[in-house]
């Protein structure tokens, strides 16, 4: 059943894509929505206008009316597919196109006018320019590799022969310029691997070059190495114990770093939730001990996270506040938080103490009678 001719019409009329049509003598006869979204033109500013509107030239428009009358055979005459061009928006930008277009004739064989579908292409462009550049870049990344990986080995040989014969003197200046060579060619390493990431995924940032022009940003942030756990020492209670500290408040996180490394805890700090995530991904911890308000992700969001991706690992919160104003404790304690410190600066024996009773609850008795004599809203212990 033929379908009835105002559905046809609205189709063309909603289409996303740009549909115009023009007379004879180039005068825009027809306008569709698609066409108003993409050039920025309304119907009345371009309705009965000529068609050089949406041109950037005359000889642009008469390039494709010539691509269309010189057909190769007597079924393509008269036509066009996928002929590419440029549109010029109200805005004056120019942007390139693809034209599947008919020449109309009347009765007698004459040029009534034409009806042609327009794509936008930027997207398209960009596409196959990404998946060109992701091809280069694998290879390029590749063979970069390849000699890193002599450099690698030559530098670790080098090394080894200033061990031996370098003097003690010469050994301190040596060493130091073999360690900034290898670090340097670690920063290659991260590069390349930064590009074929960039490769794999087709997303990439830039950053503003000179003249406000962009480049890729390949910059990456070093990623620390895992922290070495130390032995045990039955002088220190917490002594080998990983923990993530993680505070937006860079000197809170030192402090406590330093706090805790001095009774021979493995501690690495974080300035956010999210960089605390990236943190658990690339090595296994202990304990985590969070601030609660944080920009990004805040304590509580942050205990979720930690819960459902590893339940079994303890979460301290701790706050400068004595009032829960987000009831942001209020809920992770609902959810199973165990513990909360109160009153930043956190009581070093106090800390101990939390630590122990969530990491090594046997050795936590030890602490109880150093703690006696500190005010009870020091810490609060949730049943």
């Amino acid at each position: 059943m033929a379908l009835p001719a105002q559905y046809f019409q609205k189709l063309v009329e909603s289409c996303p894509d740009i549909i115009i049509s023009v007379d004879n003598r180039g005068t825009i006869t027809f306008y569709n929505d698609g066409a108003r979204r993409n050039l920025g033109f309304s119907h009345e500013e371009v309705l009965g206008k000529n068609v050089l509107e949406i041109y950037p030239s005359l000889d642009e428009a008469r390039r494709v009316m010539a691509a269309m009358r010189a057909g190769d055979d007597e079924a393509d005459k008269g036509r066009v597919r996928n002929f590419e061009t440029t549109f010029k928006t109200k805005l004056g930008e120019k942007i390139p196109v693809a034209i599947s277009a008919s020449i109309i004739y009347d009765d007698q064989g004459n040029e009534a006018g034409s009806i042609g579908f327009a794509k936008d292409i930027r997207e398209i462009r960009r596409r196959d320019r990404l998946v060109t550049l992701g091809e280069i870049a694998v290879g390029l990344s590749h063979e970069i590799n390849n000699c890193l990986e002599v450099l690698v080995n030559q530098v670790e040989m080098v090394k080894h022969y200033v061990e031996r014969v370098a003097t003690d003197e010469d050994y301190i200046v040596e060493s130091d310029r073999v360690d900034s060579i290898a670090s340097q060619v670690r920063k290659i390493q991260d590069i390349t691997t930064r590009i074929g990431r960039m490769a794999e995924e087709g997303e990439y940032g830039t950053k503003e070059y000179i003249g406000g022009r962009l480049m890729t940003d390949l910059h990456m942030e070093a990623t620390p190495n895992p922290c070495d756990r130390p032995p045990p020492d039955a002088r220190f209670p917490l002594s080998s114990l990983r923990i993530l500290v993680v505070d937006d408040d860079a000197e809170i996180c030192d402090s406590l770093r330093d706090l805790l490394e001095a009774e021979r805890c493995c501690v690495e700090t974080a300035g956010s939730g999210v960089h605390a995530m990236e943190s658990l991904k690339r090595q296994p911890f202990d304990l985590v001990l969070s601030d609660v308000v944080m920009p990004d992700m805040d304590g509580y969001q942050l205990y979720q996270t930690v819960k459902q991706t590893t339940p079994e690992l303890p979460v301290v919160l701790m706050t400068a506040f004595n009032y829960d104003k987000d009831h942001i404790i209020k809920r992770s304690c609902l959810e199973g938080l165990q513990c909360v410190l109160f009153k930043k600066p956190v009581n070093p024996t106090r800390l101990k103490k939390v630590l122990l009773q969530q990491c090594r609850p046997q050795a936590a008795d030890s602490l109880d009678s150093a703690t006696q004599s500190q005010p009870a809203s020091a810490e609060k212990k949730i049943a």
